[in-house]
């Protein structure tokens, strides 16, 4: 179940308070006559079913009320009620499937952001990457795939596709390509000051490197591992389940080929830069191709689920105070 906190003005409340009743799937419904103080208002609070939350929060952004007042969703791990059960039968569909669109541009809006956190976390995830390429250690490149923060662009991209949004693909390129740029110039940099202390040479980039040798080596098969991370990273982003995220940074190769093609550029292997960023160019293509077919997928299946949906019979009690 969803938790809706709405701040409305007292005009628009009689409106809110019907959508609320009418939409299959709500529960708990409660209104605080002139509670609200910034806006000056009333606070309306209802429970909604995750799958009906969607369809909830559209009507009340076209009601206008997140501009003259305000929407604030919160996810409930645990509700006890009769009512609530009855919500989420009569919901269409199951929770687990609904994709929260406002939630969910909200979300890679944020991890779209060309900042300096993220930029930070990127570089550092580039350099751990070199020490595991020139070291041809694995357990070094995994930590650096789940440290590198690239998911969020790439999800951001698939969103903004999928919803029309110019300005976040605009955004989510920048934060991937920018980011992505900055990281492997400090990386370089950061190869050639390992150089001067003895800790790399042109030895290790010459090396067989049996356990990393794959990452400037692209073939079908690292397209089709981005291809299926980029369909569990996205059903972990419209479900909740944001664990699952962990297994997708580790699996595919974006961070790594961004750290071998810095260090092998700084040695001038061209060879081994243009495979990694070759490596680079496929991981990324398959992960937003992935992401942006899932939601398209998930929003054509839901828009079946929804045209199946029961009248709403038995609206949320109401309690004026």
């Amino acid at each position: 179940m969803l938790h809706l906190r709405l701040l409305v003005p007292a005009d628009r409340t009689e409106e809110v308070v019907r959508l609320v009743e009418t939409t299959v799937g709500t529960a708990h419904l409660a209104v605080l006559s002139g509670a609200a103080r910034d806006p000056v208002g009333d606070v309306v609070l209802c429970d909604v079913a995750r799958e009906a939350g969607d369809e909830l929060i559209g009507g009340l952004r076209r009601l206008g009320i997140d501009e003259c007042g305000s929407i604030t969703v919160e996810n409930m791990d645990l509700t006890l009620s009769r009512r609530a059960d009855r919500a989420e039968k009569d919901a269409p569909g199951e929770g687990m499937d609904a994709v929260l669109w406002e939630e969910l541009s909200e979300v890679t809006h944020e991890e779209s952001t060309f900042s300096v956190t993220y930029v930070s976390f990127l570089a550092v995830a580039t350099m751990l990457a070199a020490c595991g390429v020139m070291l041809d250690n694995a357990i070094l490149i995994v930590g650096a795939m789940a440290v590198g923060p690239e998911f969020g662009p790439l999800a951001g991209i698939s969103t903004a596709l999928v919803q029309r949004a110019p300005r976040l693909v605009a955004r989510s390129l920048w934060a991937l390509i920018g980011g992505f740029a900055v990281a492997m110039v400090l990386t370089a940099g950061f190869a050639w000051l390992m150089d001067v202390f003895g800790l790399f040479t042109r030895d290790m980039v010459d090396a067989d490197r049996p356990n990393t040798a794959f990452i400037w080596k692209p073939d079908w098969m690292s397209f089709v591992v981005a291809f299926l991370a980029g369909v569990a990273g996205t059903l972990s982003l419209t479900s909740a389940k944001s664990g699952a995220l962990i297994g997708v940074a580790i699996s595919v190769t974006t961070v790594p080929a961004a750290a071998n093609a810095a260090v092998a550029f700084s040695y001038s292997d061209y060879q081994q830069t243009v495979g990694s960023v070759q490596q680079l160019l496929a991981n990324l293509g398959g992960i937003i191709l992935a992401g942006t077919l899932t939601l398209l997928l998930q929003k054509a299946l839901w828009n079946v689920q929804r045209t199946r949906k029961p009248p709403a019979d038995t609206p949320g009690a109401s309690v004026r105070t």
